[in-house]
């Protein structure tokens, strides 16, 4: 029998269900105006015609359309600039994150172990940098010591060194990351781990075979943690590439960059395609944003499954 709801409860979910449509336009909302900016005109824009749908032509003639002035635009401008920095982005995210990873598992491996000396020692230093942190100068000086440490056992002169190897290296650890896959380790039932052992499974083929399978959702949620940090990464690889090494930047230092740089773009004349109409930074600086965001809009919901599962298992201990 369905029982009748309450008033006061009746209340308190259209109240939730309210908030909650509210909370979901304004996370989608910056993303359909991306969309809209990038298929619009530069009058349309500037003139803040603009909402919800893209709208080109020009003064007193404004309407629904859609002009690839901007894509066309992003597509070629500083030669193949854009194209080379959003392949750094993908070498860093992928390479960043197996890195990450590899490090991560090894390390909350063992700090789940009850034999490891010093365990709460270990464990007490790896929550400790979460709580205080040495500042931007002194961690800009330890990533600038790093690449002179690179640059020593390469051979190869700081100023021609891939600085992109640097932001992989240097920039993975992170404390939460290793907690969450720490407690999903320790929550592997022990009896396992013996049988295992007394099959004559080695160190690396009980967490090969036993632990990592047993915590696929936890390790498939840090991966995704570790990919948007690397993809969105942009602090750090500005502050560590200069700019004479300007083709070895991510996208998003190369679009901040563009931002800086390019304050008018104007319709192509003589023989250049016949475009209808003019552009301007903005509308091409949306169509790179756009272009930035696919490859997470299209990881993340095969993901997204493992995201609660995950989080739960690591981030309770029993």
């Amino acid at each position: 029998m369905k029982r009748k709801m309450e008033r006061s409860e009746l209340i308190f979910k259209i109240v939730a269900y309210i908030f909650l449509i509210i909370f979901a336009v304004m996370c989608i909302y910056p993303l359909i105006y991306a969309l809209a900016a990038m298929f619009s005109s530069d009058t349309a824009l500037t003139s803040g015609k603009v909402v919800l749908w893209p709208v080109i032509g020009n003064t007193g003639n404004l309407h629904f359309g859609f002009s690839l002035d901007a894509i066309k635009h992003a597509a070629i401008v500083d030669g193949n600039t854009f194209w080379i920095s959003y392949a750094n982005t993908l070498f860093v995210c992928f390479i960043g994150t197996i890195w990450c990873l590899v490090y991560s598992i090894l390390g909350a491996y063992a700090l789940s172990k009850k034999r490891l000396i010093g365990k709460r020692g270990w464990n007490f230093f790896l929550v400790f940098t979460m709580w205080f942190s040495a500042g931007i100068i002194p961690q800009y000086n330890n990533y600038m010591r790093t690449a002179d440490f690179m640059s020593a056992i390469t051979g190869v002169a700081t100023t021609s060194l891939d600085l992109k190897w640097l932001i992989i290296l240097a920039m993975g650890m992170n404390a939460t990351n290793i907690i969450l896959l720490r407690n999903s380790f320790e929550g592997v039932p022990s009896e396992i781990e013996e049988a295992a052992r007394i099959d004559g499974a080695t160190e690396m083929q009980v967490l090969f075979n036993v632990y990592i399978p047993m915590s696929k959702a936890t390790i498939a949620t840090v991966a995704l943690f570790f990919g948007i940090s690397r993809w969105n990464g942009y602090f750090w690889a500005q502050k560590v590439i200069p700019e004479d090494q300007s083709y070895q930047w991510p996208v998003q230092v190369y679009i901040r960059t563009f931002l800086n740089t390019y304050t008018t773009l104007t319709e192509p004349a003589g023989d250049a395609p016949p475009w209808t109409y003019s552009y301007s930074s903005t509308a091409v600086a949306y169509a790179m944003v756009v272009c930035g965001v696919i490859p997470i809009l299209v990881i993340y919901p095969f993901i997204q499954k493992y995201f609660a599962k995950g989080v739960n298992m690591g981030g309770v201990k029993e």
